[in-house]
């Protein structure tokens, strides 16, 4: 068999010409019946040294190997930290859009609302961020008197309040508010008595 021709080097992996890639071993002739020990020696000394020539081959790119897997794995490794990177920052764009859309949802439910967290409990906060990133306010208002009108009891009170009890009232039978000290009722006894 023919010396083998090593094409150029590519990445760092030899390639082989394909007439070392397939070995062929000759076959008698159909016809031919008896063994040749000469034939046979030749080919088992020829097929020895192409075993030799492919450990060699072999120890000689063991370390390419190594090294290209060496470098796969480091490649691997940075874009898993870049995902991760990627994701955390991810995770912390969320998080100032939501912080964006609670603040607008409290801020237009303050003037409606008694409690403006609740209408930041009720509506889907997710909903209200553009794909740019900005929140829609218009919507916002709109969910705002959507919510109001299916759930009133959320609403400012804005009607007349009836009054808060006041102690002082009716404590006396003339209107007057009497002392609640025993000194005071003692003196105004005495400047009734007295004239005073």
């Amino acid at each position: 068999m023919p010396e083998t021709e090593e094409t150029p080097v590519q990445d760092g992996v030899v390639e082989e010409s394909a007439e070392l890639q397939e070995t062929t071993v000759e076959e008698p002739p159909v016809g031919k019946t008896e063994w040749d020990p000469e034939a046979a020696s030749k080919e088992i000394a020829k097929l020895r040294k192409e075993a030799a020539r492919y450990r060699t081959r072999t120890k000689e790119l063991e370390p390419l190997a190594k090294r290209a897997q060496e470098l796969e794995d480091a490649q691997k490794s940075e874009t898993q930290r870049l995902g991760e990177q990627l994701t955390a920052a991810q995770q912390r764009l969320e998080a100032v859009q939501q912080r964006a859309v609670r603040a607008e949802v409290r801020a237009l439910a303050a003037s409606d609302f008694a409690d403006p967290e609740d209408a930041a409990a009720f509506l889907d906060l997710g909903a209200y961020v553009g794909e740019d990133g900005d929140v829609d306010a218009d919507a916002i208002g709109k969910d705002l008197k959507d919510l109001l009108k299916r759930k009133p009891h959320l609403a400012k009170d804005t009607g007349p309040r009836s009054p808060r009890p006041d102690r002082t009232q009716g404590s006396s039978g003339n209107g007057h508010r009497t002392p609640n000290s025993p000194e005071a009722i003692f003196g105004e006894f005495l400047d009734g008595v007295l004239g005073r």
